[in-house]
């Protein structure tokens, strides 16, 4: 009986370490994407493409049935302003149906950012090395982010919390995004510096006893968001 509640207790311990134990997977950031709606008219019959919202009004040219044209305004009082090859004029309403296109564009700057922190990530777990410059051997905090955005983003930094502080913009943590450097320090003196992965943590060559690990950026109170990618 002993032995089998040993052996249940020693399972919800495991069991709660597990459900406890850190997510390493990134959440750097939402992908960017910006959304744009533009509205297209089809003729339905062949018409004139007038100079003005009036059915006497000059033609300017004629639109076959079939055509699609970009709307640039919809006046009203049974007028549509389109952009033909001639130049911007109107036609009836009734006569074209509207459709509506919808284009998403990605902002690459974020996807890189993703890159950055994917590829940092695949580190958690290697040894902290003092004046280590290689997380595959070994690294400390200033060598695990030279070289994570090094291999990255081509960006070269020294081999120096404090040295790192200065390359760079800083920026308050409100703005801060995946990518960015996280300072910490004591006395006011730099002595720490971290990767942001975005959503409130970090990724770091912390200290020999844990190595490469993911933290809350507030496990220490930063000091200082520095910005060294465009």
């Amino acid at each position: 009986m002993k032995n089998k509640m040993w052996k249940a207790m020693g399972l919800l311990g495991l069991l709660t370490s597990l459900s406890w134990a850190p997510q390493v997977e990134a959440k750097a950031a939402e992908v960017a994407v910006e959304t744009s709606t533009t509205l297209y008219a089809k003729m339905d019959m062949p018409v004139s493409v007038r100079e003005a919202a009036d059915g006497s009004g000059m033609t300017l040219s004629q639109a076959g049935e079939g055509q699609t044209y970009e709307v640039v305004e919809s006046p009203g009082d049974g007028w549509l302003k389109i952009k033909t090859p001639e130049g911007e004029g109107y036609i009836e309403s009734g006569a074209a149906t509207l459709i509506e296109k919808t284009q998403e564009k990605v902002d690459k700057s974020v996807m890189q950012r993703q890159k950055i922190v994917d590829y940092a990530l695949q580190f958690v777990g290697g040894r902290y090395v003092y004046g280590g410059v290689n997380p595959k051997t070994g690294v400390d905090c200033s060598g695990f982010t030279s070289y994570v955005l090094r291999n990255t983003a081509g960006v070269n930094l020294s081999h120096s919390s404090r040295s790192q502080a200065g390359e760079g913009r800083s920026v308050s943590y409100e703005d801060a995004r995946a990518g960015d450097l996280v300072f910490y320090g004591k006395n006011g003196s730099i002595n720490h510096v971290a990767l942001y992965m975005g959503d409130g943590r970090v990724v770091h060559a912390s200290t020999e006893k844990t190595g490469i690990i993911v933290t809350n950026v507030m496990y220490r109170k930063p000091v200082k968001f520095v910005r060294v990618l465009n």
